[in-house]
């Protein structure tokens, strides 16, 4: 049967994966892959503006009629062959969608280590082993008094709380452990955890970066300070907007859209814990604090806190300072008792994620100047030293991560991640994540397409092709130019992978935003390019990123190449510091309150620099003497 059945509801089945729901009909096969938990790519949030989530129905009469927006991004050839955008198709009988791979949403490489620095290791969570005397009927002390006096006695411990759940168990506790525990405290103050018998030994912290499209846990051991097992998962919240704009708006704008935003990032956290903590063995019961970053949209969706001011001016958040809220009140599986500790925010779109970045790198401790960039859809710049830091956020785009570019892609298997042009035939060499075919290009193979093409002439300083050349790869499709990259028989799809002059275009937005956010903090700052002791790149972005072509396109400002580092990812090493050292805590919270924020929008420099940096490297050739192509 087509129709819907007796209780109204259709059936759609996803393949290859062989997900099935059943949904009324008149939704849309966005909405119904997100119930079915099936991931498909849909970097707008499912508004028609990416063309990205493409899926084949065989069965056109199953669905409503063709939209304006699918004609826009689907070629007469695809429109034959049965392909409909996700989001625009609503479904009005029993379908069979195939996802076709370009479209599927794969796990990726994604960044987990980062650069770390050693400390004293001084957690907030600290366990003592305890005999209490029993009971007598010349000493009635209640349980509770028993047990802090105790610990006053032998530890010194004074004016300590307790949380109501562990209340309501400790007598039964304490008497079948035979007045003999372990007690876990965090910040000298609350207990958190009674345990029978000596349990001091298994004492565990989760450091948490909870990014726009990725999640990352260490599971750390909190006496020796050792990152025993990491976790990492896709954001589950990517299904409802790859950017942070289209997350906010689904949040005010959706019923129950922030609650449905904070489950997504629970469950996030809570599957990459499970993995890390499967592959060591540790009970989600004996981690007693996750110390917690994200930039400041992520921040708000994790705490179900109204996120919407954040999107307009003056780009305000609803709070600053460091949160600490029990594990159980927002379904993060540690100890239920256990806490979790928000890092602060700076100010604006610069997070907890950014305050994490300095930490771990180091830059307000040196008195040598440094530039620390942390690259993507919205990328953070810090520029300074002990004695000062500002920083700024910019809004880069996605198009460093796939986003806005037409073959473009995360960092999964089949993504080219590498390129380099031969200087007269234009073929191009490349690498593919996992070896095979390529499908499309991740953010540092974008980088090196756009920097050989101007290396060799195929792009001017603006950006433009020149259709001049005479290579068959230079051509015009539908009136659109492009670049052949790869051909047919060499993708993995048997379509070319191209490059338009649209994604051209795409890359110079996204690299005049980074370069002008560095210029105009270093003029804040009183500092040149010949000031500057490191440039420091921060977050996976930068693990294949190749320096030269960073500079050739002017992305970053024009340094020696060994005076470039990537850091790795700094926001989950500055969340583990945070987690193990009280210190390092104190100083997150010292550094929200100093680093100076500039709002890149309202500075008066801000366009001139914008559309100088449109140009490739730069309109000011000076800049970049040291990369000019004759």
């Amino acid at each position: 049967m087509c129709d819907p059945d007796s209780e109204g509801l259709v059936t759609i089945v996803f393949e290859p994966d062989g997900n099935t729901i059943r949904t009324p009909p008149g939704i849309s096969i966005f909405k119904a892959a997100v119930r079915a938990g099936n991931k498909i790519r849909f970097e707008c949030g499912g508004n028609g503006k990416c063309g990205k989530c493409r899926v084949i129905v065989k069965n056109q009469g199953y669905l409503t009629e063709i939209t304006v927006k699918e004609k826009k991004h689907l070629s007469p050839s695809e429109i034959e062959r049965s392909y409909r955008l996700a989001c625009q198709a609503l479904i009005k009988r029993n379908i069979v969608v195939f996802v076709p791979p370009e479209s599927r949403v794969e796990r990726r490489k994604i960044q987990v280590t980062g650069f770390e620095r050693s400390l004293e290791i001084d957690p907030m969570v600290k366990k003592f082993h305890v005999a209490l005397p029993k009971p007598t009927l010349s000493d009635v002390r209640p349980d509770f008094e028993r047990l802090i006096d105790t610990l006053n006695d032998e530890h010194g411990l004074e004016r300590l709380e307790i949380d109501h759940e562990i209340v309501k168990e400790l007598p039964c506790i304490l008497r079948k452990a035979e007045w003999g525990a372990t007690v876990a405290i965090w910040n000298d103050n609350k207990i958190i955890a009674v345990e029978s018998g000596d349990t001091s030994e298994k004492i565990f912290g989760l450091s948490v970066d909870v990014g726009t499209s990725k999640i990352v846990v260490y599971l750390i051991d909190l006496i020796t300070g050792e990152t025993l097992g990491v976790g990492f998962v896709e954001n589950p919240q990517i299904v409802y907007g790859e950017d942070l704009i289209t997350r906010i708006s689904h949040a005010m704008n959706e019923e129950d859209g922030l609650k449905t935003l904070q489950s997504q990032a629970v469950r996030g956290i809570n599957e990459a814990l499970q993995d890390a903590c499967k592959v060591t063995n540790v009970d989600p019961t004996d981690i007693y604090e996750a110390t917690v970053v994200g930039n400041t949209v992520m921040h708000h969706l994790l705490l179900a806190i109204e996120p919407r001011y954040i999107s307009s001016s003056p780009f305000t958040p609803a709070i600053k300072r460091p949160i600490n809220v029990e594990a159980r009140k927002l379904n993060i599986k540690i100890n239920p008792s256990g806490i979790i500790h928000v890092l602060p925010l700076i100010a604006g779109f610069v997070g907890a994620d950014a305050v994490a970045d300095i930490l771990s790198s180091g830059i307000s401790e040196s008195k040598e100047f440094s530039l620390l960039l942390d690259i993507g859809t919205n990328t953070e710049i810090f520029v300074g030293n002990a004695e000062g830091l500002i920083s700024c956020s910019c809004a880069s785009g996605p198009a460093f991560e796939g986003g806005h570019i037409k073959h473009g892609m995360k960092a999964v298997t089949g993504a080219i991640e590498r390129v380099s042009l031969n200087p007269t035939s234009y073929e191009a060499e490349y690498e593919t994540i996992g070896g095979g075919k390529p499908r499309g290009l991740c953010g540092s193979a974008i980088i090196d397409v756009v920097a050989e093409m101007w290396k060799y002439g195929i792009i001017n300083s603006r950006g433009m092709l020149d259709l001049t050349l005479e290579t068959p790869r230079l051509k015009k499709t539908n009136g659109k130019s492009e670049f052949v990259l790869v051909s047919k028989d060499d993708s993995a799809s048997g379509q070319e992978i191209v490059i338009t002059q649209r994604d051209i275009n795409e890359v110079q937005l996204a690299k005049a935003a980074i370069y002008s956010g560095c210029s105009i903090l270093m003029k804040r700052k009183r500092l040149r390019d010949e000031d500057l002791a490191h440039i420091l790149i921060a977050g996976a972005f930068g693990e294949h990123l190749n320096p030269e072509n960073a500079k050739l396109i002017g992305l970053v400002p024009n340094l020696p190449t060994e005076k470039i580092r990537f850091v790795g990812n700094t926001a989950i090493t500055g969340s583990k510091m945070a987690l193990i050292s009280r210190g390092a805590r104190e100083q997150a919270e010292k550094l929200a309150k100093t680093v100076k924020y500039l709002e890149l929008s309202v500075d008066p420099l801000f366009r001139s620099e914008f559309t100088s940096a449109l140009f490739i490297p730069h309109k000011d050739l000076n800049r970049f003497s040291s990369v000019r192509v004759n």
